[in-house]
């Protein structure tokens, strides 16, 4: 029998042994925009349950036909406010179907759609609506209006601010109610007639280092990408996804969203990251798209509860691990059959499936990209039996550049370029990028264009790479991100900081030596591995004077030096400086997307670096 991945390209797919043909695809030749998309799948599809929500204590149901009747009154309320085409509208909004309605609504009328994390500081908020100049800012709870309050004087440009919900405030007349903008009902009229090219979004990158910029993308842009990406992902009508990676975030809107409407695939809201774990279970989907941090911490959880576990369990886990990792090597055919397997339908059933039932124990991949997963995290997940695609890309190219295959899957790649996307290396070996998915430039940013962009169409990722025999692809680390120290020597960090991360005991690391003649460690401790540690050298994990004992620094140095046995000896790691609390958003140690914001890190804790330096 073929692989689901074959068989897609060549139309079909593979239900419980039979051969279906799989016609119901919508080609971005077909969609001509994003919203175009919408309205064939709603021709093709009406009865069929679009999205899943969680409203009034219980779940919801969608039809396409019913979203477009929302859309339909979205767009009369749009049209109502007399904006030009290629204005700028944004959307504030946790993952709900509003936020696909408006987003229809808008580019049915030719507006340009502008995604706001809902967690961002007001500041940047600010920075980002007059940046683009917006005209409608769309949001949802009082709480959000609290928050957004203190910064609206200085929102010149909007002209209207929406509430899902009834939020009142007589101070600004520019506050209107979903309720009382929007139409009892309407009929959906035909979108503008609109180029594939055209600008259809500026989605402002989550900015490690100064402001954000606007990345331009188009319809084609992103149209293609998804299309693409059904090349290494295959979905199916029949498939169901969870969305809680924010669709403010393009891996979740281009893969989750556009690739879900292309495809006819249902999409359920989670209610929240804390209720994530419950959701999984109760939803119990198919697909399943997120960032690193979330496979991260549910490999964490398992190991701590496996610790706390007895000997024989421990020993069956590890050993499911094993054989399930063979097999799928066997599978991927880079590895013998071996006898071990006959065990495999007794370790599947006593640990696999007990583990992957609080992914809802339906999943048939995860796809996993925005960051580097850790090879320790995806052997778990693969050794269980659940497949662990790892992806690689950028807001700039809309956003897949490459991704793994079910039937050529290296987990420690980021995977083999998409259809219709060229790579090449430049210096230092960066990679660049030539192809449909990169985006038109930069919002009103004609320097940092240029200097991304060449003349020729390649745009420089900033990525350092390296390219196996197979012709998978290694992120090895970011030129920005190069740590030269004192000596010479230059170190990529990231590469040393996932191999640190594999230890249980660290939560957050960040590798520093820029200038200096050897490398500190900055780390968030597991709380609940640092209660065993602080036992096991002899002090009390509650008082705050602990994290700097020399005790603790020691056996928490011998730990990552385990970790980073395998790297150059200059790649050693001298001192480390401890934290409890964790690296957030809300502190701005953290971007949007959870990456780490290295710059404001070492600003934040420059006295503590400095003293780890003149303090041996």
């Amino acid at each position: 029998m073929m692989s689901p991945c074959s068989d897609f390209k060549l139309g079909f797919k593979v239900i419980r042994g039979k051969r279906v043909e799989a016609d119901n695809i919508i080609a971005p030749q077909q969609a001509g925009t994003l919203h175009g998309l919408f309205v064939e799948r709603v021709r093709r599809s009406p009865d069929k349950i679009a999205y899943q929500h969680f409203d009034q204590d219980q779940w919801r149901n969608i039809s396409w036909q019913q979203m477009a009747n929302e859309v339909a009154r979205w767009q009369a309320a749009l049209s109502s406010l007399e904006l030009q085409c290629g204005e700028r509208v944004a959307i504030m909004l946790r993952n709900c179907p509003w936020w696909v309605m408006f987003d229809q609504a808008a580019m049915s009328l030719g507006l340009v759609v502008v995604p706001l994390y809902t967690q961002d500081r007001p500041d940047n908020v600010a920075y980002i609506l007059n940046n683009a100049d917006v005209k409608v800012l769309l949001l949802e709870t009082a709480v959000q209006w609290k928050f957004l309050r203190p910064v609206c004087d200085q929102l010149n440009s909007v002209k209207c601010f929406v509430s899902i919900n009834d939020v009142a405030d007589p101070t600004e007349p520019r506050l209107k109610s979903m309720a009382k903008l929007l139409p009892d009902s309407a009929i959906l009229q035909p979108g503008l007639p609109c180029p594939m090219e055209e600008l259809a979004s500026i989605i402002y990158t989550s900015g490690t280092t100064g402001k954000p910029k606007g990345v331009m993308l188009s319809h084609a842009n992103m149209l293609s990408n998804a299309h693409s990406c059904l090349g290494f992902f295959p979905v199916y009508e029949s498939d169901s996804f969870l969305s809680f990676l924010p669709l403010s975030h393009t891996f979740e809107r281009t893969l989750g969203y556009y690739l879900a409407v292309m495809a006819g695939a249902k999409v359920t809201f989670a209610r929240s990251i804390p209720q994530l774990s419950e959701d999984l279970q109760v939803i119990r989907p198919t697909l399943l798209i997120s960032v690193p941090r979330i496979y991260e911490r549910i490999h964490t959880a398992v190991r701590n509860k496996l610790a706390e576990s007895s000997p024989l369990k421990q020993k069956l886990f590890e050993l499911t691990i094993n054989i399930g990792w063979a097999r799928f090597l066997h599978q991927q055919k880079r590895g013998d059959r071996k006898w071990s397997f006959l065990l495999w339908p007794v370790l599947q059933k006593l640990v696999a499936q007990k583990v992957l039932a609080h992914l809802g124990g339906q999943l048939r991949a995860a796809l996993s990209g925005g960051a580097a997963l850790s090879p320790e995290v995806s052997r778990v997940f693969v050794g269980l039996g659940l497949p662990m695609i790892q992806g690689y890309g950028l807001t700039e190219t809309s956003p897949v550049i490459c991704g793994n295959k079910l039937d050529n899957n290296f987990p420690d790649s980021v995977g083999l370029p998409i259809k219709d996307i060229t790579l090449k290396l430049g210096t230092y070996n960066t990679l660049l990028v030539k192809g449909p998915n990169v985006m038109l430039g930069y919002w009103n940013n004609p320097e940092a264009t240029q200097a991304t962009i060449d003349p020729d169409g390649w745009l420089n990722t900033g990525d350092i790479v390296r390219i196996s025999e197979t012709g998978h692809l290694y992120i090895t680390g970011r030129i920005k991100e190069i740590i030269v120290m004192s000596n010479g020597e230059k170190i990529p960090p990231s590469d040393m900081e996932i191999a640190i991360l594999k230890d249980p005991l660290f939560d957050q690391v960040m590798i520093y030596g820029e200038a200096h003649p050897f490398l500190v460690a900055l780390v968030v401790i597991n709380s609940q591995a640092w209660e065993n540690l602080a036992r096991e050298v002899g002090v009390r994990g509650d008082m705050p004077e602990a994290l700097q004992d020399s005790r603790v620094e020691a056996r928490v140095l011998k730990q990552i030096a385990l970790r980073l046995h395998g790297f150059p000896g200059y790649a050693k790691v001298r001192r480390a400086l401890l934290f409890k609390d964790q690296w957030t958003m809300e502190n701005d140690l953290l971007t949007p997307t959870l990456k780490l914001k290295r710059s404001k890190v070492m600003k934040h804790f420059e006295a503590e670096i400095n003293q780890l330096y003149t303090k041996r």
